[in-house]
């Protein structure tokens, strides 16, 4: 199928690389640094990849990310500019200033390539929201849609995207800092679930706590209903996931 632009992500949308290949989108790679070596995110292109992942945290490294710099951008987007105008959605600013680091590149290219529009537009969301918010506008670029139509509703509506998640494993917040290691301990102890959304910034909040696991799905169900258009009617997309535990 052709397209009158290409449509651009990052790898924190976190789709499988094959659907996202599968939509007709182009991504642009976050890394992550594990024990001073620097891994490409795997979008579960490789199992091996996944595993190896898993096992660092099981071993207790902590991954640390970083933005994706004004040059990494600068070199990927030239590549889309070559072969026409493009609409790029980045990771939400409350959780990266990478969005900053992508409008310097477009300065950069644009006296290179006048002829090329390059909108990048701030998602607002984070993981999960992010893939759905770019899954509605592959949707709408398949209908036909122009990049200022599809611009139109990402700022009308990225924060109609409501995200809602939960942990049910307090040893990774304590090995970040988020939390201390006692109250790690007695939280554990209690099986406490924190309960998390992100708010308009896009930045995450943990906004109540549950015990036991079964009472953060039923929280997190409730919550959801309360936010989603037509409740129990709703006949949408929603996207949900699940990391494993270690």
């Amino acid at each position: 199928m052709n397209f009158s632009f290409q449509l651009s992500c990052e790898s924190t949308v976190d789709l499988p690389y094959e659907y996202v290949i599968k939509r007709n989108m182009s991504v642009i790679f976050y890394s992550y640094v594990i024990d001073g070596v620097e891994h490409e995110d795997n979008m579960e292109r490789s199992e091996e990849s996944r595993k190896e992942f898993y096992s660092f945290i099981e071993k207790g490294y902590i991954p640390s990310t970083s933005q994706i710099n004004e040059y990494k951008y600068e070199e990927y987007f030239e590549e889309l500019l070559k072969k026409g105008d493009v609409l790029h959605i980045t990771l939400g600013t409350g959780m990266t200033p990478s969005y900053k680091n992508a409008c310097k590149a477009r300065e950069v290219l644009k006296d290179k390539y006048p002829n090329r529009r390059l909108v990048i537009l701030d998602s607002l969301c984070s993981s999960g929201g992010y893939g759905l918010l770019l899954d509605y506008c592959a949707d709408l670029r398949d209908e036909g849609k122009s990049i200022e139509e599809i611009k139109k509703w990402v700022e009308n509506n990225c924060n109609k995207i409501h995200h809602q998640f939960f942990s049910t494993n307090l040893k990774y917040f304590r090995r970040s800092g988020r939390v201390s290691g006692p109250s790690a301990i007695i939280g554990s102890i209690l099986k406490i679930c924190p309960l998390m959304r992100l708010n308009h910034e896009g930045k995450i909040i943990a906004y109540d706590k549950v015990r036991l696991p079964k009472n953060a799905i039923k929280e997190t169900v409730s919550a959801i209903l309360n936010n989603i258009q037509n409740g129990n009617e709703y006949n949408g997309k929603m996207f949900i996931y699940h990391s494993e535990s270690i």
